[in-house]
């Protein structure tokens, strides 16, 4: 493949007015992308799903380099293989893995590949893993990549170690979750937090990726779910999905209605909202001895007071979990699976399905918590 012009969403400025169908912080424009470098690969996209993440960035709480090509979460074809690249092939359909491994650093070697160094360093550049920037404009200024993947595009290149080939057989639509919302929310439950059979279960926050937990800590054998949010809808489709209590968070009887149903307090709690009061109600609601885990990104100034003293004499844990605690190879296959026997039907966490040419639209529904999981169809 030489350089070819794709259809792209670009981020140019952040913190624009909404509504965003009006302000438009997303341009479709036309950008150029280079063929694929030594061990990376080009990928035609078929879905990309919407995170909060990318509305974090878009919104300005999430400083990134500018202009952005946005978009981590997707599912795609293989069309092209960079030099040294044989483990793939040809039409293989393939889920991204927002933070790209060496494979060589400590992290990565010590079995924690979301916490890989030159991984986290090419995300902060916006570069490719192997250093390069693979996009630029109509006007030859190059446009950075996000999280390594920049998937609202028709066709994206990135790292060999971006991508996890998976069965051809799954929907587009849905192979596009596993790359965020499934990694991140039941890579929480069954990595980070660790859940046996019988923990109580508690889940702040239902966007994608609560709902993913959810369904994670029913899979795991939680015995019992509460989730807890402000949206009175989502809480209604959380209790369709089978959680066994919702809870209005920020009612006044909310804490007492969490340890009522949890004998005392939840043995997980999982804070998945990127708000700061939601993470201390999920630490106040978890037991003693119990695991506090937050998956939400807050902006970086925020803060969470604690008593140390608590941390010790009651030996609770909080612990933060980035992609899931996930080793991409080898857990997307595994929730794929789980969600090919039932197991796992993150299928009626899609609540729309649009064009390129809606992405601002479906921001707008994101920042209202009018959608779960929304994706683009290419």
């Amino acid at each position: 493949m030489s350089s070819q012009a794709v259809r792209a969403a670009v981020l140019r400025h952040t913190g624009a007015a909404r509504p965003y169908p009006v302000s438009a912080p997303l341009a479709i424009e036309t950008v150029s992308l280079a063929p694929p470098g030594s061990m990376e690969v080009a990928v035609r996209i078929t879905a990309a799903g919407l995170c909060h993440s990318d509305l974090s960035v878009i919104e300005g709480s999430r400083p990134r380099p500018l202009p952005m090509l946005l978009g981590h979460e997707a599912t795609g074809e293989v069309v092209e293989l960079g030099a040294g690249v044989h483990d793939l092939a040809l039409g293989d359909h393939v889920v991204f893995a927002f933070v790209p491994s060496c494979g060589h650093c400590l992290p990565c070697m010590t079995g924690r590949p979301p916490l890989c160094e030159a991984g986290a360093h090419a995300n902060s550049t916006g570069t490719l893993l192997g250093g390069g920037i693979r996009l630029r404009d109509a006007h030859g200024t190059p446009v950075y990549h996000h999280l390594g993947v920049s998937a609202f595009a028709e066709y994206a290149v990135v790292s060999r170690r971006s991508l996890v080939r998976i069965d051809r057989t799954v929907a587009p639509e849905v192979a596009a979750l596993f790359g965020c919302a499934v990694m991140t929310g039941v890579g929480a439950i069954a990595n980070t937090a660790r859940v046996r059979l019988g923990e109580t279960v508690l889940i702040t926050g239902l966007g994608g990726i609560g709902f993913a937990a959810l369904l994670g800590a029913l899979a795991a054998g939680a015995s019992t779910v509460v989730v807890a949010d402000i949206n009175e809808q989502k809480l209604a489709q959380a209790s369709a999905l089978g959680a066994h209590l919702t809870v209005q968070v920020n009612a006044p009887t909310a804490l007492e209605m969490v340890q009522d149903a949890t004998h005392g307090g939840a043995d997980i709690g999982l804070e998945c909202a990127g708000v700061v009061s939601a993470l201390d109600f999920t630490y106040r609601a978890t037991k003693r001895g119990g695991r506090t885990v937050t998956v939400g990104l807050p902006h970086p100034d925020q803060r969470l007071a604690l008593a140390p003293v608590q941390l010790v004499a009651e030996e609770r844990a909080l612990l933060g979990s980035y992609l899931g605690s996930s080793v991409p190879a080898r857990d997307i296959p595994a929730y794929l699976a789980l969600y090919q026997t039932g197991r796992l039907p993150v299928d009626r966490l899609l609540t729309h399905v649009m064009t390129l040419d809606d992405i601002n639209h479906g921001f707008e529904r994101m920042a209202q918590g009018n959608a779960i999981r929304q994706i683009i169809r290419f």
